[in-house]
């Protein structure tokens, strides 16, 4: 199979649905004649407004997360602890704030966090709002490797206590078991 870029199509799926179904697919970063190249293996999903660890909790817009609001397959970058970039893709249609962030790549410890994904991408603000359907210096393929129900594990996701029991216990973490 030919390599083949992810479509709108690809992104506007229900949001858990699109976290799962990123396992597998690769990013690719192009700078210059340079590409750099990793295959997602961990996700995370984020389910808007009634999602007490979404930056769209409440229906809220903000200049940092007003992006979410666009139509699935644009990226959702910001900024952690001042020094960390985190990689969300916005799923599902306009108007409906979903995003699933990019945990880790399969590049042993060079991409195995949300900011070494960042790092190893060379990605910061700059890349806020992207359109991943029809970028040229980011984008991701399908490659043809097909991903069984067997093969993801689902976890909670981390990080996000303050969101409250039922919402931090929520298994919407999505790992590619080896």
């Amino acid at each position: 199979m030919k390599n083949k870029r992810l479509t709108r199509n690809f992104y506007t799926k229900p949001t858990l649905t699109t976290a799962k179904n990123l396992l597998g697919k690769y990013i690719i970063r192009r700078i210059g004649r340079k590409e750099l190249i990793g295959k997602i293996i961990e996700t995370e999903a984020y389910i808007g407004p009634q999602d007490k660890a979404s930056h769209a909790y409440n229906s809220r817009i903000t200049p940092r997360n007003k992006v979410e609001y666009l139509i699935g397959g644009h990226i959702y970058i910001y900024l952690v602890y001042g020094m960390y970039w985190q990689l969300n893709i916005v799923t599902a249609k306009q108007g409906k704030p979903e995003c699933v962030l990019i945990r880790a790549l399969d590049l042993d410890k060079i991409a195995n966090g949300p900011g070494k994904v960042c790092n190893y991408l060379k990605l910061d603000k700059s890349f806020y709002q992207e359109d991943l359907s029809k970028s040229k210096k980011i984008w991701l393929e399908d490659r043809g490797e097909r991903i069984k129900p067997c093969q993801i594990l689902a976890t909670k996701r981390i990080g996000i206590d303050y969101a409250g029991l039922y919402w931090s216990r929520r298994k919407w973490r999505f790992v590619l078991k080896n």
